[in-house]
């Protein structure tokens, strides 16, 4: 069984990653693959460059930001190349915060999504990023809205900072296996 752990910026999927690799599960980094793809391919590099104007963490960024097309132009030199390496890796358990955006759902089988209150993840984004509440809200609005990820997935963790996500993962451990 493929599963899928998924969620928004600042949301808490890194944390709950952690338990999971603490219970020994093995989990495909879809953002690590995508860095380390990008590294190793000439081909993705050069169709960056050519689109972007460079390969730069923050060009990259920036094109993202400035409209939906550009999103999608940089998903489409990405998003194959890392579902193709999950698929070919062996691994059951993949993170991706964007599985809906770029239209990796049918490679799963379930989906977990770590939720949380939006005013808890614009807070949690500034102090890892030590970046402004505005930019914090800009990445939260680009993304894909954290309500409609709820609805589709199959089982949901409330990372509000109060609620056991320990007790919530042995919950829908124990419904999954």
């Amino acid at each position: 069984m493929r599963i899928c752990l998924t969620g928004g910026i600042g949301a808490g999927k890194s944390y709950v990653c952690r338990i999971l690799r603490e219970r020994g599960v093995e989990i495909y980094d879809t953002d690590n693959a995508a860095k380390r793809l990008i590294a190793e391919s000439p081909q993705i590099r050069q169709r960056l460059k050519d689109l972007v104007g460079g390969i730069e963490k923050q060009a990259i960024a920036a094109f993202l930001l400035k409209s939906e097309e550009n999103k999608l132009a940089i998903n489409n030199i990405v998003h194959p190349a890392v579902i193709e390496d999950f698929l070919k890796s062996g691994y059951e358990w993949m993170e991706c915060a964007i599985i809906y955006e770029a239209h990796l759902e049918q490679y799963v089988d379930k989906i977990i999504a770590v939720t949380a209150p939006r005013e808890v993840r614009i807070e949690r984004i500034m102090a890892r990023d030590g970046i402004t509440r505005e930019k914090a809200e800009q990445w939260i609005d680009a993304q894909y809205p954290q309500e409609k990820v709820a609805e589709r997935a199959d089982f949901i963790i409330d990372n509000d900072g109060k609620k056991d996500i320990k007790q919530q993962i042995e919950e829908i451990w124990q419904r999954l296996f």
